[in-house]
């Protein structure tokens, strides 16, 4: 079966429902394009502790969202709130250790805990849909570690998309930990940052975007056994791929609350992106420069710096194993690295809360541009002209009232250059300049959506 030609796919069978994934003239410019400015970004002050954690209050954690508003993206990412991050952080590491050999039964210790606590904040969502024309849905995948020792738990909530062939977004974070001795089931593992900030954050983009539908199908899953040579998104990633599932893009989100590296130097700034290469032709590296794109033009008080590899070296992370099926994948984390990560002393005192929210509007950002965004410019053509200039043409999108176009010199990790337009055609001679040009398009609420295919001046 072409899984590219299946858009109607049943994607969360495992508990007993089903989920439908796929619903899934003209001016001219011939002057030089901007230079992106650097990204606009603020400073606050680190804080190590932070006064007010305390587990997360099912009441508190459940009151309703608004949904998005029409008046633009950034109402919406002020509803990430840095409070219920450090509830959530503060309950995952009051479970001692989420190692995927610890208790699967105890209700307050282990990895069956922390299953079942992120389980309950998937139901007050889903619960908070009642009543909507859709509903927030909410299921386990179970598979079995190598080993055979142990069974994990995936666990899957999920908005279907309301337009055909919108394709499916995946947010993503791993809930284990894992602590020392790296084999132990019952070491001390608080996995603050490793990945209790993670979790936070899509529990937090769940919460938001389950006030509202989006042209795609958007799906937070979070993984256990990732520590474990990422066997739970290996095992899912996988399955979604036998099921014919598109997937336009898919964030990992792993170790994004610390601002500290191994000496005591901080960097609040910018989160790195990591991706699969190689540059110029991989989907994943397409996507984190579309990252970086993203962030510039929504103005985001958090850089995301293209990083030149897939991860750090001889590290691992869940979005590998979309990656290495052909998925457009990328891992956001930390600007620096920091010893507490997989350590005992990996606690919510060296989370910056501040630099955790903002981390987490990022990501919300880019999730919401992909799912939600006017589509994707199509039947690009550049075409040679007599005056040795070219001419660069698409189909107009529905709902698109202007475009930017992205230019990324020869080498660049990043679209270096952009030229804003409301035209569907533009002539001009430095195109040949460039390695790469893709188009978005922007629709009056202001929502920029997924760039175009990228296309290779000849």
């Amino acid at each position: 079966m072409d899984r590219r030609a299946t858009h109607r796919k049943t994607a969360l069978i495992l508990a007993g429902f089903v989920l439908l994934l796929i619903s899934c003239n003209m001016g001219t410019s011939e002057s030089a394009p901007p230079t992106l400015a650097p990204l606009p970004t603020i400073t606050p002050q680190a804080t190590l502790g932070y006064a007010e954690s305390r587990p997360a209050v099912v009441a508190e954690i459940g009151v309703t969202p608004r949904p998005p508003s029409e008046d633009g993206a950034r109402l919406l990412l002020d509803q990430v709130e840095s409070d219920r991050l450090m509830s959530h952080i503060r309950s995952l590491q009051d479970l001692g250790t989420r190692h995927i050999s610890s208790s699967q039964s105890s209700a307050n210790e282990g990895i069956g805990a922390a299953r079942r606590y992120i389980n309950d904040q998937f139901e007050i969502f889903r619960g908070a849909s009642a009543g909507r024309f859709y509903t927030f849905e909410v299921s386990f995948y179970a598979y079995t570690t190598p080993d055979e020792r142990t069974t994990q738990y995936n666990i899957v909530g999920a908005i279907s998309g309301t337009e055909l062939n919108a394709g499916a977004v995946i947010v993503g974070a791993h809930y284990d930990s894992i602590g020392t001795p790296r084999d132990s089931g019952t070491a001390y593992a608080p996995g603050a940052n490793d990945n209790g900030s993670g979790v936070a954050a899509v529990l937090e983009l769940a919460r938001i975007m389950s006030a509202a539908q989006y042209k795609a199908t958007v799906m937070f899953v979070l993984f256990s056994a990732e520590e474990i040579q990422r066997q739970g998104s290996i095992n899912f990633a996988r399955w979604i791929y036998d099921d014919g599932v598109d997937v336009i893009g898919m964030f990992n989100l792993d170790t994004i609350g610390n601002i500290h590296d191994f000496n005591g130097n901080r960097e609040d700034r910018y989160l790195r992106v990591f991706s699969a290469g190689p540059n110029d032709t991989s989907a994943s590296r397409k996507l984190a420069r579309e990252a970086n794109f993203l962030g510039h033009n929504y103005k985001l008080d958090m850089g995301l710096h293209v990083m030149d590899a897939v991860d750090r070296e001889n590290r691992w992370g869940d979005h590998q194993s979309f990656s290495d099926l052909g998925y457009p994948a990328i891992r956001l984390i930390n600007a620096f690295e920091e010893k507490r990560n997989a350590d005992p002393t990996d606690t919510i005192e060296f989370i910056e809360p501040e630099y955790l929210r903002r981390s987490t509007q990022a990501a919300l950002a880019l999730v919401r541009a992909l799912a939600d965004g006017p589509r994707p410019p199509a039947n690009i053509a550049l075409r040679q002209r007599a005056d040795d200039k070219k001419e660069l043409v698409w189909e107009p999108v529905e709902g698109a009232v202007s475009y930017i176009i992205a230019l990324r010199p020869a080498g660049s990790l990043i679209y270096a250059d952009q030229l804003p337009f409301t035209e569907t055609k533009v002539v001009w001679a430095g195109f040949a300049d460039y390695a790469g040009i893709a188009i978005a398009a922007i629709d009056e609420r202001g929502i920029i959506g997924p760039l175009s295919r990228e296309i290779v001046p000849r």
